[in-house]
C-alpha cells in the first residue's frame, strides 16, 4: 500500500469517512485543508448506477460552470478552413487549420486542452482517434466539439466549459474550480456540475443513479457529499 504523506494524514484526521456532508459544509473543508503550495484543483468524481458495457447506458455530456474553472486558461484548437477558420480566430482560438492540423496531430503532436472540428472536418479529423481518443480530446457531436457554430464553442469553453463522460468502472469525474474560490462559487459550480450529471442519466438505468459523489482537492482526501 503506498505510503501517505504527513500532511495528507493530518488531513484525513480532520473528516468523517462515514458521514454525507452537506456541499456547503464540504467546500469549507476541503478549502481548508487544501494545503500544498500551489493553488489546487477541487475535483468532483460521481459513481453512477448504470453498466458502462452497454450501449444504451453511456453517459457523457458537458456543462458551462457559472465560474469557471480559474488557473491557467484552457488551449483550444479547431479544424475549419475558410470563414469558419477566421470566426474561430476572431473567437479567441488558439490554433486553427485543416489538414495541416491533422498531419501535425497524426505526427504526435497534442500540446493543446480542447478540439473542436466543422462537421465538414471530420472526414480528415475521423482518422485521428487513435490519437486523441484515449487523451480525451476527439471531437464529438455529443460533446459540443463538432458544430458550425466554432466561435460560440471556442467561447463556451474558454469560460470554462467543463466535459465528463463515464469510465469502464461507472465512474465520471471533473473539476469544478480551485481551492482558492470562494466558498460560494465553488457550490455554484458544484451544483451546476450534479445537475448536469443528473440530467445526463439515460433512459434504461434503474434504481439508484447518483450512488456516490465526493468531493476533494488535488492532494486531498474525499469527502462524500450529501446531494439530497
Amino acid at each position: 500500500m503506498a505510503r501517505r504523506s504527513k500532511r495528507y494524514a493530518n488531513a484525513l484526521a480532520q473528516i468523517d469517512r462515514n458521514r454525507r456532508y452537506a456541499v456547503e459544509e464540504a467546500v469549507l473543508l476541503v478549502k481548508k485543508l487544501a494545503t500544498a503550495k500551489f493553488d489546487e484543483t477541487v475535483e468532483l468524481h460521481a459513481r453512477l448506477g448504470v453498466d458502462p458495457r452497454k450501449g444504451d447506458q453511456q453517459v457523457r455530456g458537458s456543462v458551462v460552470l457559472p465560474h469557471g474553472l480559474g488557473g491557467r486558461a484552457r488551449t483550444v484548437l479547431v479544424f475549419a478552413e475558410g470563414d469558419k477558420a477566421r470566426e474561430a480566430e476572431e473567437a479567441g482560438a488558439d490554433f486553427v487549420g485543416g489538414t495541416d492540423l491533422v498531419d501535425k496531430i497524426s505526427g504526435g503532436w497534442t500540446d493543446f486542452d480542447v478540439a473542436v472540428a466543422v462537421p465538414a472536418m471530420m472526414r480528415h479529423v475521423g482518422k485521428l482517434g487513435r490519437v486523441l481518443g484515449p487523451q480525451g480530446k476527439m471531437p464529438s457531436p455529443k460533446a459540443g466539439t463538432v458544430t458550425d457554430d466554432v466561435a460560440a464553442a471556442v467561447q463556451a469553453y474558454k469560460a470554462g466549459k467543463v466535459e465528463y463522460r463515464v469510465d469502464s468502472g461507472a465512474n465520471v469525474h471533473g473539476p469544478v474550480g480551485k481551492a482558492s474560490f470562494s466558498a460560494e462559487k465553488l457550490t455554484e459550480n458544484i451544483n451546476s456540475f450534479v445537475e448536469s450529471v443528473r440530467s445526463a442519466k439515460p433512459a434504461s438505468a434503474r434504481g439508484i443513479y447518483l450512488r456516490r459523489v465526493s468531493l476533494t482537492s488535488s492532494m486531498g482526501p474525499g469527502l462524500r457529499l450529501d446531494i439530497s
